[in-house]
């Protein structure tokens, strides 16, 4: 008897701290009805000027230091979708030139984008958006156009939350991890004190290969880095039909289930990655997905797996972004009342397995807000034995959902 007491105290206990634990959270969205919004058809011109929005950032967040990259430009895009809701004259009007969109328009494209992928049975990309605000209205006052916007355009989920609560890092971490599948199971480390506002995206891409590697095309095989060092590590061969390059590389397109597909760039021999990296544009790249020659493509790739995670805040200043970073200049104003809001840091994590079966990748990314207080006609052999770049590639609008260089596969 003395042991179903303390059983049941232990219970009790339990649903009373979980009880007390929920209600420190207050869901802003609750009383907010998405507003009907009409996705449009045909996003091709959008999709153009998203992939060179896409080819900037990646050649600005190459690794310095000879090691792998990889970010994914659409969940970061949609991060600064949410936070440019929020903003105001100048700093808007440089946020719309880097991103490459009017605020409107980018709305309606990321909007029409996720309503796309929805249809999608292949169910390999998920999207999700979140903002988390401090709980304190004398140093943040949300205006409920922001969160209209961004439940009529994001389906963002809105939360009220202690900051000064460890719990709150928790429930942010936990809410990205659910999110990317568990790929990304941290954005933040720790809520500074002047920081008032986290704007989250996060993406989880799953999908298997059209034509899976067989057993017998697993093969022991070194990988040659930049500097000369060798690794024995396993590839995988196939032969492949989906041909692409330019001048200074060749490649292949790898189809997965579905609307996606895996492409590689070998930069051609004597030319480095940054070199080759460096002549990349949104136009080239488009090009180069839209452009297939009919090649009877000999391939082999490494398996591989790899993580990055990069500080974006310089990246975004030195593409002209600069307003939205300044204390006492950056204008959030539509966002709320709150002294001298800006931006204090755009965190991006990633994650990428591939291998025999097909390809898992995530990706978070977290704009952090602080206030001013507190068919053959030739044959090709590819390679992919030395660094390489790759995307994963959405088919249907010819875009680069994420894009890395492997630098090293150990």
């Amino acid at each position: 008897m003395k042991k179903f007491l303390c059983l049941l105290l232990i219970l009790s206990t339990c649903i009373i701290c979980s009880c007390s634990q929920e209600a420190k959270y207050q869901d802003l969205m609750k009383n907010i009805t998405p507003s009907a919004v009409s996705p449009e058809e045909n996003i091709e011109g959008e999709n153009k000027a998203y992939t060179e929005f896409a080819v900037e950032l990646f050649k600005k967040s190459l690794s310095e230091d000879g090691k792998n990259t990889l970010i994914s430009p659409l969940s970061v895009i949609y991060a600064l979708g949410l936070t440019a809701n929020g903003a105001d004259g100048n700093t808007l009007s440089q946020m719309e030139d880097v991103l490459n969109f009017n605020v409107s328009d980018l709305n309606n494209y990321l909007y029409s984008y996720a309503k796309q992928k929805a249809k999608d049975e292949s169910a390999t990309l998920s999207i999700a958006n979140s903002i988390w605000f401090i709980d304190d209205e004398e140093r943040l006052k949300v205006n409920h156009d922001f969160l209209q916007k961004n439940a009529d355009y994001y389906n963002a989920a809105a939360n009220r939350a202690d900051f000064s609560d460890p719990d709150t890092v928790k429930d942010i971490n936990n809410w990205v991890k659910d999110n990317t599948k568990g790929m990304i199971p941290e954005i933040v480390s720790e809520i500074e004190p002047d920081n008032v506002m986290f704007l989250i995206n996060a993406l989880a891409f799953e999908a298997e290969w059209e034509e899976k590697y067989k057993k017998g095309s697993i093969k022991d095989g070194t990988f040659t880095l930049e500097d000369g060092t060798k690794q024995k590590v396993e590839f995988m061969h196939s032969d492949e039909y989906r041909y692409i390059g330019d001048e200074n590389s060749k490649g292949f397109m790898k189809n997965y289930k579905g609307k996606y597909a895996f492409a590689a760039l070998l930069p051609n021999e004597g030319i480095s990655i940054d070199e080759f990296v460096s002549t990349l544009s949104g136009e080239k790249i488009t090009n180069i997905l839209t452009t297939l020659g009919s090649r009877y493509c000999i391939t082999s790739m490494p398996k591989f797996e790899t993580e990055y995670n990069v500080e974006m805040a310089e990246i975004f200043k030195s593409l002209g972004m600069t307003d939205a970073f300044i204390e006492g200049v950056a204008d959030f104003s539509k966002m709320g009342e709150a002294k001298e809001l800006h931006i204090d840091n755009i965190i991006h994590k990633t994650f990428i397995s591939v291998g025999e079966l097909g390809t898992k990748a995530g990706a978070a990314t977290a704009v952090i807000m602080s206030d001013g207080g507190m068919f053959p006609s030739e044959i090709t052999e590819i390679h992919l034995n030395r660094p390489f770049v790759y995307m994963l590639v959405d088919t249907e609008n010819n875009i680069p959902l994420f894009m890395g260089t492997l630098m090293s596969v150990k």
